[in-house]
């Protein structure tokens, strides 16, 4: 059986590796940590097809080190302790080159299974690296998280997914016997969702379907290949990373049949409860949040219960969270107020903290003037009184911008009966 593309075209040195720029950049945290030879055990988070095998497989090779590759769907307990049974012989010991252990989708282990990581971690016997689609601060246990770093990966951008193609095309020794000749990328660059390995199948699966050696790739061509064989291409499970899309963005268009039809393909799909209410949750802040508050009171409740229940019950809870989302008025003016201010604070840099707003708690920093001036909101009428809260630099910058739904309208006033001008929406 013939190797598939992604793999055929698995790097096999870390100059050739294609995207993570802010991790294996030449500025790149983990291109410093690499060539310092100080490697600490690692979780590599991040989308399908973004590189995390590909990754820990190249840092091994880096480093010269013994190399031990886990899943976590098809292990366990025992194969976890005979592979650190085995490192501990490979030079794991008293060396700085610990055996490598790689865990792929290790948010899959129990809590038992990441316990009988602890102690080879602890102890140096390997060093280990962890690969998830999930976020880690939910599926890791506390004490596996604070003995490794974590890094988060992105999917790959368009430039990056150019540069795949083109490195398929002209050096892969199957696709190399074909004559073929790019019209149009936009449908694969689409499809790909910025996963590479879901471009590369694509490819492939366009390439060899046709019918002689001269290929055109074009939209329509891409097209009707992904829309025949989705199946192929998505072995691995990409897909549920769509459906979880077309769920989540039908419940911030207010479609509460399109929320719960998704909702059933997941469910059917096998898709662990706590997957689909974290997204609940998100959805709740991210595209309802003030317009709505209690969404989130209820897919909080949501996320709490589902774990208590499982499924099949679940389903039911799952259901009545997903179309009250849908049917709930959507402001998504707090999510673009953190991002604007995180991008201010990138920008500005660490101002100074006005000098009333500063805590006091001792004679030297009352001598400073820390504290001094500060007006205590409740002394006054309304419990409110006008002062400056943002560093001088930026005062006046406004990152919340209430939306227009009823709820938000009652901030607007409130904002602009206390703030006048300040606040004039």
């Amino acid at each position: 059986m013939q190797t598939p593309l992604p793999e055929r075209l698995r790097p096999q040195k870390l100059a050739d590796y294609v995207g993570q720029g802010h991790l294996v950049g030449e500025k790149g945290s983990l291109s410093q940590m690499i060539a310092s030879g100080n490697l600490p055990s690692l979780l590599l988070w991040g989308p399908p097809g973004t590189g995390k095998t590909t990754l820990a497989t190249l840092i091994a090779k880096a480093h010269e080190r013994p190399f031990y590759n886990l899943s976590a769907i098809n292990s366990g307990v025992k194969e976890v302790r005979e592979v650190i049974e085995e490192a501990k012989h490979a030079g794991g010991l008293f060396t700085n080159k610990a055996p490598l252990l790689f865990i792929d989708e290790i948010h899959r282990f129990s809590k038992s299974q990441q316990d009988s990581l602890l102690g080879a971690v602890e102890k140096g016997y390997v060093t280990l690296i962890g690969a998830t689609t999930e976020n880690p601060s939910f599926e890791v246990i506390n004490a596996l998280l604070s003995r490794c770093q974590t890094f988060t990966l992105k999917p790959l951008e368009a430039d990056d997914l150019r540069t795949l193609l083109t490195r398929a095309i002209k050096t892969d020794i199957v696709l190399k016997k074909y004559h073929i000749t790019m019209v149009e990328e936009e449908a694969l660059l689409s499809l790909s969702g910025g996963d590479a390995r879901k471009l590369l199948s694509l490819l492939e699966l366009v390439v060899l379907s046709a019918p002689e050696k001269e290929i055109k790739i074009t939209n329509d061509l891409v097209l009707k290949q992904a829309q025949t064989n989705t199946v192929l291409f998505d072995k691995k499970g990409e897909l549920h990373y769509d459906i979880a899309s077309a769920f989540i963005k039908s419940i911030r268009g207010s479609d509460p049949n399109a929320s719960v039809y998704w909702l059933a393909r997941l469910i059917e799909g096998g898709e662990d409860v706590k997957f689909i209410a974290r997204r609940l949750l998100i959805a709740a802040s991210e595209d309802i949040g003030n317009a709505n508050p209690t969404a989130l009171v209820l897919a909080n409740t949501t996320f709490q219960s589902v774990q208590a229940i499982g499924l099949p019950e679940a389903r039911i809870i799952l259901s009545q969270c997903a179309t009250y989302l849908a049917c709930s008025p959507k402001s998504n003016a707090a999510y673009l107020a953190i991002n604007k201010s995180l991008q201010t604070v990138k920008e500005t840099g660490n101002l100074p903290i006005p000098l009333h707003l500063r805590n006091a708690p001792t004679q030297l920093t009352k001598e400073l003037d820390y504290g001094k001036g500060y007006l205590y909101a409740h002394d006054y009428p309304n419990n409110f009184v006008q002062q400056a809260y943002l560093p001088q630099e930026i005062e006046g910058t406004v990152f919340y911008q209430p939306g227009g739904n009823p709820k938000e309208e009652q901030f607007k006033r409130f904002l602009n009966d206390r703030w006048g001008d300040q606040y004039s929406y």
